[in-house]
This record gives C-alpha cells, structure tokens and sequence, in this order.
C-alpha cells in the first residue's frame, strides 16, 4: 500500500477533489474521487474530530474515519488507509482555498495514460509527448494483431470473455477518431440472453449472434455539432460508429478473443428490440473461437492499390 500524498481538485469539478496515494510510479498511483456531497460529509466529520462513515456513490465503496486511522474500502476490493490526523490537515488546508477544476483530456480506463494533464509549459507537454511514444505499442505487435485476426463463427460458450476484456474492448471504441471529436454514435452492450436470440431473429437468423458479448453500434447524428446538412451528419455518424466498431474488433483480437462483424440486420426490428430510435450500423460478436483459424490469403496489394501519378 502506497503513502497517502495530497489532496488536489477534481479532474472534472471544482466542488469535489481526489485524495491521492503515491505508488511506484505515476501510473501506479491510488485515487480515490470525492463528489461535492461525499467531501463535504468528510470535511463536518473530521473538522470536528469525530468517527463516522461516508457512503461514496456507487454505493459499494465507503471511507470509516476513526479516531486514529481512515480506512478506505472499495468496490473493487482494494483497500487504502491513512492517518486521521494527516488526512484532516490536509482536507482542511485544501478547503481554505478557491479551486477550479484543471484543463484536461481525460482517456478511457485501462488505456495508458488514463489522464493527461495540460500544461502551459511546452517543454513539460513535449517531455509527455515523448515518454508516450515510448511507451507505444511496437508496430510488429500491432500488423501482427492486424494480420491474425480472423473472424469467427463458432465460438467457445464455455469460455467466457473476462470483464477487465470487454473494459478495454469498449474503450478502444472510446479511442476511435470521428468528425468533430463529436462521436456521433453509440454502443449497446447486450447482456440479456433474450434480447440476444431476438437479435438473431433481426440479423437473418445468424445463430453466431447470441455469442458471449454482443455489441450493437448505432449512430447518433444529434451529437454532431457541426453546421451541414442532415444528410451530411448521418454520413459523419455512419463513419464513426463504423470507426469505433473496427476500433473495437481489433482490440479483442489483440486480447486474443475472436470477433465477428454483422452487416446484414434488419434495422427497424434491431431498433425496436433495443428501444432505440438510433439506427444500427453493425453488431460486433466477440468470444473465445471453439477452433484457432491462420491466416487467410488475400489479394495482392499491386491489385487491391491504384497508383495516381
């Protein structure tokens, strides 16, 4: 367990704050995110040297303050303390001063780095630039995920597709570029096992669809801000749920699941099943594969590229 460090603003909000527990390096780092209302129940009951709980808001996690000790208890089972006296001076100095929230780019979980702090110095943002490109996935890794991935239409129901897999499958498609950065889309992430043979039922009868993780990406045109024609818009939408669910399969092909993509739905009974107005672009099928399959061949590329000169 690291050692509590500071208390500093919120990412998002300049009424809640992050307590912050030192780690090994940077990425390592515990953060525990305080509301408005979760701080201000801390502040009454350290201020007046008191014990008492603070129930956080997903309703699993929970900070016990005691006379000697704060204990954190999280929904995901970690465990984080720190000395009531260093936790009260610190609460107390932080909430002495005005804070706004800080510029930032926040990125999805389990993608490095989950949060980028802007800075004014241009030496500190090309230093950041810089360890990133280190950090990089090495270009063999990504053709080879390229190369390898193979759709499939048998998948393994004994094996299921782990959660901390799907976390990452569903922010890759948080990563995809769209028109704007307005990401004109919007992903349904299917879990009732009815609702799953009902979308069979709209995609031709393709059984492979109630597979372990069903995905339905549709595009959302009202988000994109941009002033064109509406016709204009729902072609931005198409592209970037389209983006997004691409984004999606190779991400769970670099996790060694296998995917694949149905095109051919029947659009209104998807959007009824779902009870959405949102039209579907593609629904994406991912799960362990019953049989690893190689690669396939191709057409070559002097016949796929036509060179303009």
């Amino acid at each position: 367990m690291g050692k509590f460090t500071k208390v500093e603003p919120s990412y998002i909000s300049k009424d809640g704050c992050r307590l912050v527990w030192e780690g090994i390096d940077e990425d390592d780092s515990d953060v525990v995110v305080l509301n408005k209302k979760e701080l201000d129940t801390l502040t009454e009951i350290l201020s007046k040297n008191s014990t008492g709980q603070v129930e956080l808001e997903d309703e699993f996690s929970a900070i016990l303050i005691n006379t000697d000790i704060v204990q954190f208890r999280l929904k995901d089972g970690k465990y984080l303390e720190v000395k009531t006296g260093v936790l009260t001076k610190a609460v107390l100095e932080y909430r002495k001063i005005p804070h706004s929230p800080k510029p930032i780019k926040i990125y999805p979980k389990e993608f490095l780095p989950s949060i980028q702090i802007e800075k004014d110095d241009s030496k500190d943002q090309l230093t950041t630039v810089l360890k990133k490109t280190q950090k990089g996935i090495p270009q063999s890794d990504l053709f080879r995920v390229m190369s390898t991935r193979r759709s499939t239409r048998n998948f393994d129901s004994s094996r299921m597709v782990e959660q901390w897999q799907i976390d990452k499958i569903l922010a890759a498609a948080d990563t995809a570029p769209t028109a704007g950065n307005f990401q004109g889309f919007e992903v349904f992430y299917v879990k009732n096992k009815e609702i799953k043979k009902r979308l069979v039922e709209a995609a031709n009868n393709q059984p492979y669809v109630n597979a372990p993780v069903v995905l339905v990406f549709c595009t959302d045109p009202s988000r994109v801000k941009i002033n064109f024609p509406s016709e204009i818009l729902a072609k931005f939408s198409l592209q970037d749920a389209t983006l997004a669910a691409a984004y999606s399969q190779l991400a769970a092909s670099a996790l060694g699941l296998s995917t694949i993509w149905i095109g051919m739905l029947d659009e209104e009974k998807v959007k009824q099943i779902l009870q959405t107005t949102l039209r579907p672009s593609s629904i994406l099928c991912i799960g362990h594969p019953q049989k690893a399959r190689g690669p396939k061949s191709r057409r070559k590329l002097k016949d796929l590229v036509r060179v303009i000169e």
